[in-house]
Order: C-alpha cells, then structure tokens, then sequence
C-alpha cells in the first residue's frame, strides 16, 4: 500500500554535523567509534492517543541540531489516532490496536524504502508504544533495531475485571499478550523505557484520571517498566513530557546513538519555512484525515500585544491533501495562523518564534463553543500540547493570574480557558508558562470565533 504525505511527515531543516580535531594518545587497542550521526539508524517517531505528529517538532529540531538529516527522520500521523472504547468493535473514526499496528508497519517500510537502511529505531508516546511493541512482537523486529518507549502505559492504565476489551486494561487480552513471559520485550531489538517519578496521570493508583476517583487502578508509577528492558525514571516529568521534553531527548539520542548528544538546546536557522496538515474532527472525533479546502492566513504579530504587523504573510486554501504552506517566515517573529474551514469554528492560533523550519506545523479546529461559553463575547485557550501544567511545579499564568481550572498536584491539564465580554474583544490576553510567553487577542465569539495561545515547549 503506498504511504502518503499525510501518514509519514518528515521533520525539517538539518544543521551539519560539524567537523572535529580531537588529540588523543595512542592507544593500544581503541574502543570502536560511536556511529556519527549520518550512521544513526533512520528514527520514526510515533504518537499517542488522539495525537498527531507535530507533537514531535521539538524533538525532532533537536535530532537535527545534532546533526541528524532531516531525511532520517519522520514522524507518523495515524488516520484515526483515538482508541476505540472496546477493540473488538467499530467505531466511527476510531481505530484498533490492529488498525495501528498496520500502519505502523506500512510507515517504517516506506522509510526503509526512503533510506535504503535495513532496519529503523522507534521511537512512541503512550498510545504509540502500544503500536510499536504489539509490531515487534508479531513479527516485526527485523525490521526495529531500537524501540524507545515514553510513559507508554505498558501494564494498563488501569487492571480491572470490567472492560476487558479495552486496550488500556492490563488485565485484557491484548496487553497480556504483550507481556506474557519471563521477559516483555522480544529478542533482538533493544528496548528502553522512559516513566515519570510518580507524575504521570496514567501511571497512578487512583482512578482520579480515569474518571473513578478513590478507586484503586491496580497500577503504579512503575507501569511502563518492561522486564528485560533498560527502565530509566525522569524524574517530576508528566505524561507526554516523559517524550517531549529535553530530559527526555537526552536519554532518547543517546540510546539510538550510543553516545551523549553533542547539543540539547534547538540551533536556530537563519531562514524557516513552515508547513503542515489541516486536519478535522467529523462527529466531534479528532482524526488525522486531510481537510480540503480549509484557508490558512499567517501573520506576523506583536511580541507585547498580539496585534498584526502588516498584511498576511501568507494565504491558501488547502488541496484534497489538507497540506498548507510552505510560509517563509523570520525566527524571531511571533505568529498568527488563522484556519478557517466549513462546519467549524475560526481559530486564531498564536504561536512564539519558530527556531527552525517544519513541515509538520498541524492545524485542527479548536472546539465548539460549549455550554459554559454560552454568553460570553470571547473565549481564549492556553495549550500545551506536549506536555501538562504543573502546579506549583511550573509558572503558569493566564492574563496575569494562575489559570483557576488547572488542578494542583499531578499534571493533568494541557488547556484551561477564559472567557471576556463583548466589550473586551481585541484585547490582548498574555498566556505564560515558565520561560515561554505568547499574547493572543481575544475575538468576537459572536463571529464563531475562538484564540489559542498554543505553546512550542
């Protein structure tokens, strides 16, 4: 089966790996160079549930700022990236354990097929890891020298006798199969996993996040440690930063490469080029399908205020491949998207300055406006999508204050929202959260429209 644009996405802009003069004394036997970063076996990154793959940006800025080739890396975009409720059955837009397991394994022949490698490194978040280890082990581990497995609930987010058909039970069919054995992982690929401290909201013994609070899940902050793997805890990190973040790199490059990364930190390109997928949510069910005909506006705007510096830099409306751009921008500029398709709402994104080119910038609607926004003359969005907020753990602040649906403890919001008067549209709203700072504009609600200050980091 051909894979798409809109399946595998490659990351872009790579940096070249500089040259060294490194003066060492002979020695009588040398310890075998580590593989450079040309040698580094090709990376497919894989995303979790209701995901997508621009999750990924960082890391994959990060991989390239090691010198790794931007044909190297990709990233995958399942079709129908949310589980279904029960995996032996349908549902509308949702997939089975099956469905990803499939297109993972069309995804990392296309790249073999790309690069010519004989095998690729894995590389998932949560639901991801499910996809990867359920290909290794039918018969896929050729063709995987390395799996990296971050916060993947290996051993259920929860182990209960009800919903055993539920990909998330430990005690279901599919995770037992996983497991079953002295060891969890299957010869000949080498595994590590990567968990959180106790901060992860699917590795906790209450089912507060399971929507059963005082319920006991049966699992605990060392759910996604596999027997026969390497096992690393992060430390505080929450669910997807146990993936996104660059503690989590580190550990990410140095097992694929065998060696510490020379640069943790994102090296800036003098020019960036961004592109993407617009992608919709049909029945209120977010997909990775391409949306046709959607407009995609980019500005640049003020740092300090959100207004619009000068006319749109960009403009397009989507072809039947939802792909958008590519928009030449500056990396100090601080952005505008606006994404506008039938049957949903106009979103406003406002994004920090982009360090390097991608071509993985997704857009997807934001929500309808729901119940508790009835009245309201506008509706403003904080997101972090790779990762959560943490309080006290993190400086979060939301027009000045600490955003007041955000609950303390262990990090389980990436979203929190405020709502203004009609008075108050065009104001600008500064969304913060520790070193990184965006101000959106609050728009008119009345005009079914809606702003989101997304976060990068």
């Amino acid at each position: 089966m051909r894979i798409s644009r809109r399946t595998i996405l490659k990351g872009a802009g790579a940096l070249p790996l500089a040259a060294g003069n490194f003066g060492f004394a002979a020695l009588a036997q040398p310890a075998p160079a580590a593989p450079s970063a040309t040698e580094i076996p090709p990376v497919l990154f894989v995303h979790g549930n209701g995901d997508h793959a621009a999750l990924w940006m960082t890391a994959l800025w990060r991989m390239e700022s090691n010198g790794v080739p931007r044909d190297r890396l990709f990233a995958i975009n399942f079709s129908d990236p949310l589980a279904r409720a029960d995996d032996t059955k349908a549902e509308p837009n949702k997939s089975s354990t099956e469905d990803q397991r499939r297109e993972l394994g069309e995804a990392i022949q296309e790249l073999k097929r790309r690069t010519g490698a004989p095998r690729v490194a894995l590389v998932g978040n949560s639901r991801g890891g499910y996809s990867i280890r359920g290909l290794i082990k039918n018969g896929g581990g050729a063709d995987v020298s390395h799996a990296v497995l971050c916060g993947v609930p290996n051993h259920g987010v929860y182990d209960w006798d009800a919903g055993l058909n539920n990909e998330f039970n430990g005690r279901g069919p599919f995770l037992r199969g996983l497991n079953e054995g002295e060891s969890e992982v299957t010869p000949g690929t080498a595994f590590l996993t990567l968990r959180s401290d106790g901060m992860d909201k699917y590795a906790q013994p209450d089912g507060r996040f399971v929507g059963k609070p005082g319920t006991p899940t049966g699992v605990t902050a060392e759910g996604p440690a596999l027997k026969g793997a390497t096992n690393l805890a992060l430390g505080a990190v929450d669910h997807r930063e146990t993936a996104f973040s660059p503690r989590a790199f580190r550990e990410i490059y140095k097992f694929i490469a065998g060696r510490e990364p020379d640069r943790v930190a994102i090296a800036p390109e003098a020019e960036v080029r961004l592109s993407g997928l617009v992608t919709g949510t049909p029945g209120g069910v977010a997909t990775n399908r391409p949306v046709a005909g959607a407009s995609v506006e980019v500005y640049r705007v003020s740092a300090d205020s959100g207004e619009r510096q000068g006319p749109a830099i960009y403009a397009s409306q989507t072809g039947t491949d939802g792909r958008w751009g590519p928009a030449k921008v500056d990396p100090a500029w601080y952005l505008e998207m606006v994404l506008t398709s039938a049957g949903s709402i106009t979103t406003h994104f406002y994004r920090s300055p982009f360090p390097r080119s991608s071509d993985i910038v997704h857009l997807r609607a934001a929500r309808p406006p729901g119940p508790a926004d009835a009245g309201a003359g506008s509706v403003v969005l904080m997101s972090r999508p790779r990762g959560y907020f943490g309080l006290p753990r993190d400086t979060v602040l939301f027009d000045g204050k600490e955003p007041s649906d955000v609950k303390p403890g262990v990090p389980g919001d990436s979203i929190s929202t405020l709502r203004f008067s009609a008075a108050e549209a065009g104001r600008p709203v500064a969304a913060v959260f520790n070193e990184e700072r965006i101000v959106a504009r609050a728009w008119p609600a009345s005009e079914n429209r809606i702003a989101v200050a997304e976060f990068t980091y």
